[in-house]
């Protein structure tokens, strides 16, 4: 290189979601499997179907945000980390939004078609914020609005795959959403208050009969917390300390039951800061060359170009931005298989945009619509770091 040359961009640590036998994806299809039911994708390496199926109950704990190096970092004693059998990838994007979709149907992003907390649905000509399922700007609900969420979906769920009683633990605010209710199918949903009631509940459902059964609870509250005060925060910490105080307590309560208990994360996150914010407000002439608002997440935004701006958009990405984004082709990335193996949802392609930026380092992209209020977030994630992509796998015996 010449003392002129201009330095090459930083290194992207992209990392790749393993769906042949190393991720959420392949842990579901052996959930699936040991409970009578088919998956299409291949079953977890570190737990082949056969181990769970010994068990009468299969309990499964989501933590939202619970990243595999954290765990390690922060508790490193802990009864988590202790029982943990080793690591997985999460799906791309890193997102709850498409990581808990496909935690409730066995299917990878590619087959579930939800791909990111923004998703273009071009059969209601809508940037949807799918979770809550209001369009971007704002608004009422899918039923509210006349939207059969099931039909929209179009996703069969897990509990409808498998042959054994199933029971949803999931938090009083979201526990009957549009979104939960369209992907519960045949399974039991017990709302809960708090920490303590989400076990509470889940050790009396386990004790309620002996015929074998599948449990899905869900946490969000570490997520919350890593996204408003940071994962490097003493609450954070603390609320690791509080969950595994009440799983071990759990174990306890839930003692005889016979019930194989996993714990995983949809992701995990990483910390920002002000300096690592990419706002399109400064940059008008990226933004001018978008047909939609960024979707996707703001560590891997989809972009949607207006005719006859690849070239400005590109020539921008890898000049001014180069040293801060990647830029890929969304096609490229899901032909490299980061979105999931086998056949496409019918709607895929349109929901990734033509191209994905990708942030380097901890940085985050954001463009605001009109009257949007900012809402700064500290823990971020829904990139390919290994921060972001990399979720514990524990197991442990009640």
């Amino acid at each position: 290189m010449t003392p002129d040359a201009p330095a090459p961009p930083s290194p992207l640590e992209r990392r790749k979601p393993d769906y042949a036998g190393g991720g959420i994806v392949n842990l579901m299809a052996s959930i699936i499997q040991a409970r009578g039911g088919r998956s299409d994708y291949p079953q977890l390496t570190l737990m082949p179907a056969l181990e769970p199926a010994r068990a009468t109950n299969i309990l499964l704990l989501v933590i939202d945000g619970l990243g595999a190096d954290w765990l390690a970092e922060h508790s490193p004693q802990g009864i988590l980390h202790r029982h943990q059998v080793g690591t997985m990838t999460t799906v791309f994007p890193s997102t709850t939004a498409t990581a808990i979709t496909s935690f409730l149907t066995g299917d990878g992003p590619l087959q579930h078609g939800l791909t990111g907390w923004y998703t273009w649905f071009a059969e209601l000509a809508c940037v949807m914020t799918v979770l809550p399922g209001v369009p971007r700007y704002g608004g009422v609900p899918y039923r509210k609005a006349g939207i059969d969420p099931r039909r929209l979906f179009g996703h069969r769920s897990v509990f409808d795959r498998i042959r054994t009683r199933a029971l949803v633990v999931s938090p009083n605010r979201i526990a009957r959403s549009d979104f939960n209710l369209a992907h519960t199918g045949a399974a039991q949903v017990l709302p809960y208050a708090d920490l303590h009631d989400l076990f509470r509940q889940s050790a009396r459902a386990l004790r309620r009969d002996r015929v074998p059964k599948y449990l899905y609870c869900y946490w969000p509250d570490l997520d919350s917390i890593g996204h408003h005060q940071g994962m490097g925060s003493a609450a954070a910490v603390a609320h690791l300390q509080q969950i595994e105080q009440a799983l071990a307590d759990f174990l306890v309560a839930a003692a005889g039951t016979d019930t194989l208990v996993l714990v995983t994360a949809d992701h995990g996150q990483l910390d920002t800061g002000p300096a690592d914010l990419i706002d399109l407000a400064d940059h008008p002439d990226l933004a001018d060359c978008l047909a939609l608002p960024l979707c996707g997440e703001p560590r891997a935004a989809f972009c949607y170009l207006r005719l006859g701006r690849e070239r400005p958009f590109l020539d921008y990405c890898r000049g001014p931005l180069g040293d801060l984004v990647e830029v890929c082709p969304s096609r490229d990335l899901m032909d490299a298989g980061y979105f999931g193996l086998g056949p496409a949802h019918p709607r895929f392609t349109e929901r990734i945009g033509d191209y994905c930026l990708l942030p380097r380092g901890r940085r985050i992209l954001r463009q605001l619509l009109p009257f949007e209020q900012p809402k700064p977030l500290i823990g971020q994630h829904g990139g390919l770091s290994r921060t972001e992509l990399l979720v514990p796998l524990c197991a442990l015996r009640a």
